[in-house]
């Protein structure tokens, strides 16, 4: 026996195509996604995300300790008050720069403007700017009236502008190496303090052919306006990205007042490039670096300290071969930008447990991650935080969209199925759709289930006094009636025979046990039990209407059956098959005329073992059916036992 589901298999090899049609639409759906993630990025919307990875991997960075060749003379809160005054005089700074001059440091640089004198002291001042080896300050603005000149005295090659380059989240990440006022170059502050320094290595700077700043032989990667994290900043000028050294190991400090007072060790200045500068906060030359953020208070650092940390990184790269920061293409980012979020969609694709979905998505991640810090203290700055949001978004994008279409598909099948089989056998082949989809078949399986055959007796000699268009509408009527009672009993209607019906208890599920066995063959009799009374009541309206009486015969058994896909490739229906489906029809069809009452249930010894007495029941004997050599048990069910 077999269910007519043709229209709903055929359903399912459409859908297979649908999939496949599917597929490459959340393909296109995955390239939107990802060059909408390019978009927003090369807006510099997720700037500030890349910006806060590099803090972190810089904070992360190891130690490398103070610098030994530079020292930071500081004027401190308590220098400022020691001295009464701010800005300190020009004697004042005359005498610290006699007291350093004394042992012989190779650069000495001022980061205190003395674009105007301070008397007292000027003379002696000028005296000591004078000396080859001091490096002086000015401020390059927007316009003129911003500027801030550098002392009169002393000649432009000694002067260094001391501009900072802030970030738009107000953090320090860039040094401007020198920068183009009308036809001069202008050189940082730092910058000039290495080259001094230099010197004595016999080292001078140099272009390449194509415009690259050289020293010796380290080569100076310019920062574009889109380099690593970076895409909307301001890249006029020759900047480089800080590598910075942890604010507390910078270089080894002394107080001005040390210095006035002799109190340091001469060897802290012996040869060293000597930076004197103000690190008291009123002075409000503060700014923040990467470390910052990762305190309670917030910690800036002097001005004068970033000039420290970019003189280091410069000496230390020309003369230790420390690597500079180095920064992949823009083409390059994309790809890899790219990669990383098509992981994140085969993530999704692939993996439906919403707790190792996360799990392995945190994994990639994790790679990822790892991957970018490796790179990092190799001294290359790519993107972490776009492909990181790239993972997480088509891994998102792929599992709403699986969902959506799981809903769609169950809903599209569920309503083809419902259509010609209970909603038991929809959900089944639901469950089994992927083998349905792959191969279009349900592969064969041996279940022990209790079947239901029932029939209308002389309902031929009835159908001949209705239209065919009446009959069609009665049987409807009744059919439904008879599906319903067969649902409310937990079985499944496999097909319709006319005016009778076949239904199966203990399918598409397999039962594992003798009570669920039990219950299904307790069920089919209490539904042909109440198929009877629905019949008595049916009958009493047509008394009414002088219509004749209605009969039906209903044959029980409980065995094995297959159940499974049938048929060929231009037809195929789900089975209900065995010996068993033809004992139950042979019950029903037994001794048509030996008809006690409107309903007769005969069940089989088969069914009758796990009935345990709760139906009243009249034993027929062991009986030869139509077409079968061993005989069968077969009872009469009379009523129910309430006791």
């Amino acid at each position: 026996m077999a269910i007519k589901t043709l229209k709903p298999i055929n359903s399912f090899r459409w859908l297979g195509k649908k999939i496949n049609h599917e597929q490459t639409r959340v393909v296109v759906i995955l390239v939107i996604t990802i060059l909408s993630l390019l978009f927003v990025r090369s807006l510099g919307k997720l700037q500030a995300l890349e910006l806060a990875v590099f803090d972190c991997l810089m904070r992360l960075s190891p130690d490398r300790g103070p610098d030994p060749r530079i020292l930071i003379v500081e004027v401190t809160e308590e220098d400022i008050h020691y001295l009464q005054q701010w800005p300190i005089s020009d004697r004042v700074l005359a005498n610290v720069l006699a007291s350093l001059q004394e042992h012989q440091p190779q650069v000495i640089g001022i980061d205190i403007y003395r674009d105007i004198p301070h008397p007292p002291g000027y003379s002696e001042l000028v005296k000591q700017l004078d000396k080859p080896n001091v490096i002086a300050i000015n401020f390059v603005g927007h316009s003129s009236m911003s500027n801030i000149s550098s002392p009169p005295t002393i000649p432009i090659e000694r002067i260094g502008f001391n501009n900072i380059n802030i970030d738009p989240d107000g953090v320090v990440r860039r040094h401007l190496m020198f920068t183009i006022e009308g036809e001069t170059t202008l050189t940082s502050f730092p910058l000039q303090l290495v080259l001094v320094y230099l010197q004595r290595y016999g080292i001078f700077p140099d272009l390449t052919k194509d415009n690259k700043y050289r020293l010796g032989n380290t080569l100076f990667q310019e920062l574009e306006s889109n380099s690593g994290g970076y895409q909307t900043i301001n890249s006029l000028g020759y900047h480089i990205l800080i590598n910075y050294r942890t604010p507390e190991s910078i270089a080894t400090k002394i107080t001005i007042r040390d210095v006035l007072n002799s109190n340091f060790d001469p060897k802290l200045v012996t040869n060293k490039i000597v930076l004197i500068g103000t690190t008291a906060p009123s002075a409000r030359d503060i700014f923040f670096t990467p470390y910052s953020f990762a305190q309670l208070n917030l910690r800036k650092i002097p001005g004068v300290e970033v000039h420290a940390q970019v003189t280091s990184q410069i000496i230390t790269a020309v003369l230790d071969n420390q690597k500079l920061f180095w920064y992949w293409s823009e083409s390059t980012e994309i790809i890899w930008i790219f990669a990383w979020s098509i992981v994140g969609a085969i993530i999704g694709w692939n993996i439906r447990q919403p707790l190792v979905l996360g799990l392995v998505n945190l994994f990639a991640l994790s790679v990822l991650t790892g991957i970018g810090y490796g790179i990092f203290i190799s001294m290359g700055w790519v993107p972490i935080a776009t492909p990181g949001l790239g993972i997480i978004i088509t891994s998102g994008v792929v599992v709403v969209y699986k969902m959506q279409l799981f809903w769609q598909q169950e809903n599209m099948v569920m309503k083809l199925l419902g259509q010609q089989t209970s909603p038991e056998i929809a959900q089944a082949l639901w469950d089994e759709r992927s083998k349905l989809i792959n191969c279009g078949v349900l592969p064969p399986r041996n279940v022990k289930a209790t079947i239901l055959f029932t029939d209308l007796k002389n309902f031929s000699s009835i159908a001949e006094k209705k239209s065919s268009e009446d009959l069609m509408i009665w049987l409807n009527k009744y059919l439904s009636k008879m599906t319903d009672i067969v649902l409310n009993n937990q079985g499944i209607v496999n097909k319709f025979t006319g005016d009778g019906v076949m239904a199966v208890f203990g399918i598409p599920v397999p039962r594992t046990s003798v009570e669920e066995i039990a219950l299904d063959a307790e069920n089919a009799v209490n539904c042909a039990l109440e198929m009877g009374e629905y019949l008595s009541r049916l009958n009493h309206k047509r008394q009414q209407q002088s219509s004749p009486q209605l009969k039906m015969r209903i044959g029980i058994y409980t065995g094995i059956v297959t159940v499974g896909s049938l048929g060929g490739k231009n037809r195929l229906e789900y089975g209900v098959i065995g010996d068993s489906v033809n004992i139950a029809s042979r019950l029903e069809s037994f001794e048509k005329n030996r008809h006690p009452g409107i309903c007769r249930i005969l069940i089989a010894g088969e069914t009758l073992e796990y009935l345990d007495g709760k139906f009243q029941l009249e034993s027929w004997g062991d009986l030869i059916l139509k077409g079968k050599q061993i005989p069968v048990s077969v009872y009469l069910v009379t009523g129910r036992n309430f006791g």
